[in-house]
């Protein structure tokens, strides 16, 4: 699935022009002009090609691109220029980029973008209907942008924001990489990703935006002051849920958590922001609230045309495949998950589970594997796994009165905590239908399609997590003094997934 804009799903030109709510901004011109503002996924046979093409571009050098709309309200004069680059698909249009207009050094503000030209909570509901909307745990700031941006969307070339959305839909939601989330593939797209853990967190997304999706009613009744201006019907009889799954990741794709500002102001919208700015993980620079702006200040020196690249901050790359539909093997966030339970039919349960606790610890622990760091994270689960292996009430008492995670080790007994953790990275990586070696040839080909590409960079960069846990764990066993010893029988050993 593609992004496009709701035009191929509703007639615009019927609509009526509608008006925001006016808690925030008296400016009559202020209201009629925020009204468009979405990209939503559709299927293959709405993409433009061919003629299509062409008459789409005559109609952009008509109305001008999306800078020169920001300067004539408003942005000042910047660093940056609107490049593009060819799509992989001939049937998409290139893909638009932030790039330097001219040499920047470190430090240097490549772009100031006044507050009248982002798009934010406060911005659509005013302070205190947020606070009504949001204290309810009802929907999020995302889902909330999604649902007026699916409203707004139905104002066509009414909308004061028309260009940025234009924009939007021309980029198709794919970010510089030119793949969507995985929440918008298909079940056999899917499959690209089996055995990784990052599957299961998609399917788990994909239910959160269905409830989300549930409660849109009871809060268009919640929140009137927010809807009341809107002659449509109420949304899930406006919107299908794909629509409204696909302006979400839409929204998700676009949006730029902003530091230090009031919870309304922190998701924004920003015209040259992404998807037209690419995300890198070891980039500190990023888009900041400044006084009535939201600035971009650069933290490298670029040559005139390079592209502009931003943090996105402290994310693994399953995180970033969801959210932006990328994978960055130079990512020093990256880390998988190993959740450690203790044994709750243990008759000793709730001595360890307090003793786990008291050194900071849960009776189901999520021990984080860092990429570069596997050794570390392994020695960080001994202690906690060794506790589940002690049978002996007094050496139970022991370990209760001793302070820290301590506990007697037995060579049986390490070699029994060793040989589950071994057995269990194994099992880990036999859950992969592809070895390392043959995610390697896959991704030597030219031709690999992108979905399939980013997801085998996905669980090539997890299996060698993974590899290195385990190589970690056999130089432990290798380094037992005794290798004849037999591990202990451990009938209440603690349970790893």
């Amino acid at each position: 699935m593609e992004l496009t804009c709701l035009h191929n799903k509703f007639n615009l030109s019927a609509l009526p022009h509608l008006s925001l709510p006016s808690s925030k901004n008296p400016n009559p011109r202020f209201f009629s002009r925020k009204r468009n503002n979405l990209c939503l996924a559709s299927t293959s046979d709405t993409l433009v090609t061919g003629s299509g093409k062409e008459v789409s571009s005559k109609k952009d050098a008509e109305l001008g691109d999306l800078k020169s709309w920001m300067h004539k309200n408003g942005l000042p004069p910047c660093k940056v220029v609107l490049k593009e680059r060819p799509s992989y698909d001939e049937k998409h249009r290139p893909i638009h980029y932030v790039a330097a207009c001219e040499d920047l050094r470190a430090g240097d503000v490549a772009f100031s973008v006044p507050n009248s030209l982002v798009v934010t909570l406060e911005r659509v509901l005013g302070n205190e209907t947020v606070a009504e909307l949001l204290t309810t745990n009802k929907l999020s700031e995302l889902a909330c942008l999604a649902l007026y941006l699916m409203y707004e969307k139905k104002q066509g070339k009414k909308s004061f924001w028309y260009p940025y959305i234009r924009e939007l839909d021309r980029q198709r939601g794919r970010g510089q990489l030119a793949v969507e989330s995985p929440l918008l593939w298909s079940d056999d797209e899917l499959a690209y990703l089996t055995g990784s853990p990052t599957k299961a967190e998609i399917l788990e997304r994909a239910e959160g935006i269905k409830r989300e999706y549930n409660e849109l009613d009871t809060v268009w009744f919640m929140a009137g002051s927010l809807f009341q201006q809107y002659p449509y019907d109420i949304p899930t009889e406006a919107f299908p849920f794909e629509i409204f799954k696909q302006a979400f990741v839409a929204v998700q794709s676009c949006v730029v958590h902003l530091q230090k500002v009031p919870l309304a102001r922190r998701f924004a919208l920003v015209p040259l922001g992404p998807p037209l700015l690419a995300y890198r993980s070891n980039c500190k620079a990023m888009l900041s609230a400044v006084a009535g702006a939201v600035e971009l200040v650069v933290d490298r020196p670029y040559k005139a045309g390079e592209p502009i690249v931003v943090w996105c901050g402290p994310q693994p790359n399953s995180k970033l495949l969801i959210n932006y539909g990328f994978v960055d093997d130079d990512n020093s966030y990256d880390r998988l998950v190993v959740e450690a339970a203790l044994n709750t039919e243990d008759p000793q349960y709730q001595d360890k589970r307090l003793v786990v606790q008291r050194n900071g610890k849960l009776s189901v622990q999520a021990f984080p594997v860092y990429a570069g760091k596997e050794k570390e994270a392994v020695s960080d689960m001994l202690p906690y796994l060794r506790l589940g292996y002690v049978s002996d009430p007094s050496e139970m008492q022991s370990v209760l009165s001793s302070q820290g995670p301590v506990c007697p080790v037995s060579s049986c007994m390490e070699r029994a905590v060793l040989d589950q953790l071994a057995d269990y990275f194994k099992r880990r990586l036999a859950g992969y239908p592809t070895t390392l070696n043959e995610d390697e040839s896959l991704l030597s080909d030219p031709n690999l399609n992108p979905k399939k590409q980013v997801a085998t960079q996905l669980v090539r960069l997890e299996k060698k997590i993974l590899h290195a846990c385990l190589q970690a764990t056999m130089d432990l066993i290798d380094q037992l003094p005794d290798h004849t010893v037999s591990p202990c029988p451990a009938p209440y050993a603690p349970l790893l997934k």
